[in-house]
């Protein structure tokens, strides 16, 4: 393993000054790292809060900005933080018409999130709390509660964030997160497992000309392990599962994410999406909006996961809304036919 960095024990708090330095136009850096807008929201409208490990960059503290998030609380290397921080989180982020705090299931971060979001509210702050568990390869339809959080969050952040923005309540802006979730699935693979950067340690070993489809942020592994394939059966092979658990049906929309997990080149990414938007084609089901890069990264691992999110006209309407943050793709204007 080969990194480029200084005293282990400095390595969260020197990424997250690089990271402050490089985008002082757009955030800052406060009390014992909370990553915090550059402008705050104005009074009046809901905030939302996110929590989650270092060692996933640019997720999650690269899409706090307009439109999306006002506050990240990033933990130690694939660690949530501490419960102390996402409470001063919580309540600084506040402007007046409550939080939306928004978690990717994973223990450590619902249980963190779950004793600051009682302790908030129990103080009288208006607080709901919202659980991403979009990946199917690791846990039954009829046990989604059971489902890791992936790339999946990120349409739940641009959505809910732009409702946000255009001044909705805190329930409505709630509910619509919560419809986004209901509403996505995603499925990773991985074909080179991810190592700790500072202990060095992978959580599992990938088989040479082997890949894993249903490989988790970690490199949890609850799938089937596979020969190497090709692009076009490989991605066939993926919609059809993410399809058939989230019900899509002909003639419904669909939001496509494919986010690279730390070393997988934008040349592979866009072959699979080739065949990723031929395969809902074939199936009469529009890719109406899609986003290629690294979003939820996991070291160099070698990987990528596909999202899909069934849009409905709302959802659509805030996906297209303007944003601004470091590590989230531009928004253009929409060049959907008459």
């Amino acid at each position: 393993m080969k990194k480029i960095i200084n005293d282990r024990e400095d390595l969260v708090p020197e990424l997250l000054e690089g990271f402050s330095l490089a985008y002082s136009d757009a955030i800052r850096i406060i009390d014992d790292r909370i990553v915090v807008r550059r402008s705050p929201k104005p009074d009046g409208k809901v905030a939302l809060v996110t929590l989650g490990g270092s060692g996933h960059e640019p997720a999650l503290s690269g899409f706090v900005g307009t439109g999306l998030l006002d506050t990240s609380v990033p933990g130690e290397i694939f660690a949530a933080p501490g419960p102390d921080r996402c409470v001063r989180a919580l309540q600084m982020s506040d402007r007046g018409a409550g939080v939306l705090f928004l978690v990717l299931n994973h223990a450590g971060d619902v249980l963190t999130a779950n004793y600051a979001t009682e302790r908030v509210t129990a103080s009288g702050l208006n607080a709901r709390m919202i659980v991403v568990n979009d990946d199917i390869a690791s846990g039954a339809p009829e046990q989604k509660e059971n489902r890791r959080g992936l790339v999946g969050i990120l349409p739940v952040i641009k959505i809910a964030g732009a409702a946000a923005e255009a001044g909705l309540p805190l329930d409505v802006v709630a509910d619509l997160a919560e419809a986004v979730v209901d509403n996505t699935r995603t499925l990773g693979v991985g074909f080179r497992e991810a190592s700790h950067p500072v202990t060095g340690a992978s959580p599992l070993t990938i088989p040479e000309n082997s890949m894993v489809v249903g490989m988790g942020q970690h490199g949890e592994r609850t799938g089937e392990t596979f020969a190497m394939t090709n692009a076009d059966s490989l991605a066939e092979m993926m919609v059809s599962r993410l399809v058939e658990d989230l019900g899509v049906s002909r003639g419904d929309e669909l939001l496509v994410l494919l986010n690279g997990a730390g070393a997988t080149s934008l040349m592979e990414l866009f072959i699979v999406f080739r065949q990723v938007w031929r395969s809902c084609v074939d199936r009469g089901i529009t890719v109406a909006r899609s986003k290629i890069g690294e979003f939820v990264t996991a070291q160099e691992q070698a990987g990528f996961q596909i999202n899909i999110t069934r849009l409905t006209p709302e959802m659509k309407k805030h996906w297209d809304a303007p944003c601004s943050a470091p590590f989230f793709p531009t928004i253009f204007p929409p060049n959907d036919p008459e």
